[in-house]
């Protein structure tokens, strides 16, 4: 250790060895920054950043190694051989390179690299050393020399150790300063170690003390110079290349143009144009692009405007932006292009979707509504067209035997059938479900509208065969015209579906066109809908109840509750009228259940062996708490089940077979006895006879009425009579009003009669004294 402070400080000229350290700091330095460069660069430019760090190194710390053998004060003066110096310049740069080479691929890099560059430190002194010029022949001690490679070794590790593990400036500063050491040790130790005994035989140097100075300022200019411009060089390619990052990271294409022509371009502006980088350097950016608002793509505007490509891909589009800026020191415009395909595409197809049905590609309801508004505006006062309203048969029972998927694929085959049957300028809509409109164009009169109406029931027969595809639909069409109609969108649509409703009731499969008597009926109807539902809470409501005679014993046998609406400024309202629209309207539930309760409650005070009759509507039957319904209205009124009739009719029996035959079967397991009315106006009534657990049969009072005159209207009366007898069912004849028809029944063995002849419906159910009179007769 003294040894070596000696050599420093008393055989070395001070102020070279302090040149020689701030050659090795600027090396050491600008070696790790460009380390960083190529630690952060792509790996197919890391290896040229490798090799030029591995010369700036080597060149540092071979000129640290000459300048300091320069600073040498012994009793002997010392000169240097080129070829031999020559030589251990290129072993340094040389083994710097080879060490590098570990420094990514190995975990233990950081040992391989230190070892490897402390050998090549050791290699280039020992190298240099031997092309010394000097009369007197060299010596080594070589057990300081190994202290000062170890030491060296260690230094070079810790030195590469913290250039992988420390961030920040910490990571080129603290490893320049451990590797500094660790030459400046190698190097001195190796120069104290070294023991130069003069021979007299000798060629020594022929260089003087000028020369000597010259050298080291032409070898200290020369590192600095190369040191300076590496370092720079590192820094340059850091920045640009990092803005050049920056720049080809962002989503725009960006283009530097001058005086027209495209100096510059990032990576995304190729892309968009289907060209390489190099190949657009030099065009013309008119060329490439046009702006929509006519100026030249690249003159500087304060907003974006939309632009289109003049090459390639031209249904693209564009937002381009221009700003003037300073480049290479001249004023260049900067073009920034973003592409907007795909957001316009995406605005299309939004745009598209709110305006048309997801599901068939036809006008939705907001397109039909502005079209139709748009049509009443620019009408002129001679211009006419029509509204075709149009519903489809039969597609709730499609869509619940074979699904929504199967009902999907049906409105999808509608509007192809409507789209070929309309018209060129008709707008053809589905505002949704089954509903469908057709707006026809300018000049339609209403028998072209009805012409369009036939057409589109002859497409649907053709194509829609329900005979032979049971998933087959059907239409109906409601026409209202403009301006006869209505000269508004509301008033237009109103009459329309007016229209549409007087074809349904009239029928369905039909064209039916509007009339205001109609809308006055419908008008008529809807208030009556209104009021009925507030009738049960205003008490506007009663029940009567119509004796039902035994023929066996002349005694009533029960009664048949009737119910009946006073209203407070219509009067009576009959039921055939006010009993449809609660059917309609689902009134009758709320309906039915009150009817229910009142009947039994008023039962209750009858004798027991009195029965109370009620009708039950096909709507009721269809709920599936029905029988929950009448259990809990028995419990609460008291009343006895084997008490209660319900009766039905055979429309009951037409919607959903399963569940009606359930609700029966429940009913008949409480005791409850369960009626058919009107029997013989109905469908399959034998068939249905067979298949429900009826106990009673109702015989329609047209045929009672008929019997005296048409003896078809008897001998029906008597075929059911017999019917009811061989499937042991008691029979009913209703609406005798007459002894005459009375006799017939009874002769025939009718076992119970109903009719005006025993008593009209009444509120208190009293025996009449019609009845005492046929029972005595």
């Amino acid at each position: 250790m003294f040894a070596v402070l000696e050599c420093v400080a008393v055989q070395h000229d001070r102020r070279i060895v302090i040149l020689a350290a701030l050659i090795a700091l600027l090396g050491m330095l600008s070696f790790y920054h460009l380390l960083l460069r190529a630690d952060e660069s792509p790996l197919k430019r890391r290896p040229t950043w490798v090799l030029v760090a591995a010369f700036a190194s080597g060149l540092s710390v071979w000129a640290t190694h000459f300048i300091a053998m320069l600073a040498y004060q012994g009793s002997v003066p010392i000169g240097f051989d080129f070829p031999f110096t020559g030589l251990s310049a290129v072993v340094a740069v040389l083994g710097f390179w080879v060490s590098l080479q570990f420094l990514w691929d190995k975990k233990a890099a950081a040992v391989l690299s230190g070892v490897t560059i402390t050998l090549t430190v050791g290699a280039m002194h020992f190298i240099g050393m031997t092309g010394m010029q000097v009369a007197a022949r060299i010596d080594y001690h070589i057990t300081p020399i190994l202290v000062g490679t170890a030491v060296a070794a260690v230094l070079f590790t810790l030195s590469f150790v913290a250039f992988k593990h420390l961030r920040g400036w910490q990571q080129v500063v603290v490893s320049a300063s451990a590797s500094i050491l660790g030459i400046l040790a190698l190097h001195f130790t190796a120069m104290s170690s070294t023991i130069l005994i003069p021979d007299p035989t000798m060629h020594g140097p022929d260089i003087d003390g000028f020369d000597r100075l010259v050298l080291m300022a032409a070898i200290s200019g020369v590192t600095f110079v190369v040191l300076a411009i590496t370092g720079a060089a590192a820094l340059i390619d850091r920045y640009l290349v990092d803005l050049k990052g920056l720049v080809g990271a962002t989503l725009d294409g960006m283009a530097v143009v001058r005086e027209g022509r495209i100096v510059e371009v990032n990576a995304r502006f190729a892309q968009l144009f289907d060209a390489s980088e190099a190949s657009l350097i030099g065009e013309n950016a008119d060329d490439l692009m046009h702006a929509d608002d006519g100026i030249p793509a690249h003159v500087a505007r304060a907003v974006g405007v939309e632009a289109v490509p003049n090459r390639g891909d031209r249904s693209r589009t564009f937002e381009l932006a221009v700003r003037t800026i300073e480049y290479r020191g001249r004023p260049c415009e900067v073009m920034a292009v973003r592409d907007l395909t795909e957001k316009r595409r995406a605005q299309r197809e939004v745009e598209y979707l709110a305006r048309h049905d997801v599901l068939t590609g036809l006008a939705n309801r907001t397109l039909f509504q502005e079209r139709l508004k748009n049509h009443i505006t620019i009408a002129q006062n001679d211009d006419q067209f029509a509204l075709l309203a149009l519903d489809l048969d039969r597609f709730k029972a499609v869509n619940d035997l074979f699904g929504h998927a199967e009902g999907d694929r049906v409105l999808r085959a509608v509007a192809r059938i409507l789209q070929r049957a309309s018209r060129e300028g008709d707008l053809v809509g589905r505002l949704g479900g089954d509903e469908f409109v057709i707006l026809t164009a300018f000049g339609t009169t209403s028998d072209e509208a009805r012409t369009l109406g036939e057409h589109i029931l002859s497409t649907f027969r053709r194509e829609m065969d329900y005979v032979s595809d049971p998933t087959a639909v059907g239409v109906t069409i409601g026409i209202a015209t403009f301006p006869a109609n209505g000269d508004d969108s509301e008033t237009l649509m109103h009459a329309a579906d007016m229209a549409l409703y007087r074809a349904k009731i009239n029928g369905r499969g039909i064209v039916a066109f509007y009339d205001a008597a109609m809308d006055l009926e419908t008008r008529e109807r809807r208030r009556l809908e209104s009021d009925l539902r507030q009738a049960i809470s205003r008490n506007e409501l009663e029940l009567l109840y119509q004796p039902v005679h035994s023929v066996e014993n002349g005694e009533v046998a029960g009664y048949e509750a009737l119910v009946r609406w006073q209203h407070p400024t219509r009067g009576m309202v009959p039921p055939d009228v006010f009993i449809p629209i609660a059917e309609e309207s689902g009134i009758i539930i709320t309906l039915g259940e009150w009817i229910l309760h009142e009947a039994c409650s008023t039962a209750v005070g009858w004798p027991p062996h009195i029965k109370v009759a009620v009708n039950v509507s096909p709507v009721q039957f269809s709920l599936a708490n029905l029988a929950y319904t009448i259990c809990n209205t028995l419990e609460k009124t008291g009343l006895a089940p084997s008490r209660l009739e319900l009766e039905m009719t055979e429309a009951a029996l037409l919607k959903d077979r399963a569940v009606t035959l359930a609700t029966m079967r429940q009913l008949k397991e409480l005791g409850i006895t369960i009626v058919m009315d009107d029997f013989g106006t109905g469908y399959s009534s034998l068939s249905n006879l067979r298949s429900f657990p009826f106990d009673k049969i109702k015989i329609d009072r047209s045929f009672i009425a008929a019997m005296k005159q048409d003896e078809n209207a008897h001998a029906i009366v008597r075929a059911i009579i017999g019917l009811g007898r061989s499937l042991d069912l008691p029979v009913t004849a209703e609406g005798i009003e007459t002894d005459s028809q009375y006799r017939m029944v009874v002769d025939e063995g009718c076992a119970q009669a109903q009719g005006y002849l025993f008593g009209k419906p009444g509120k208190v159910p009293a025996r009449s004294r019609r009845a005492d009179k046929a029972v005595l007769s």
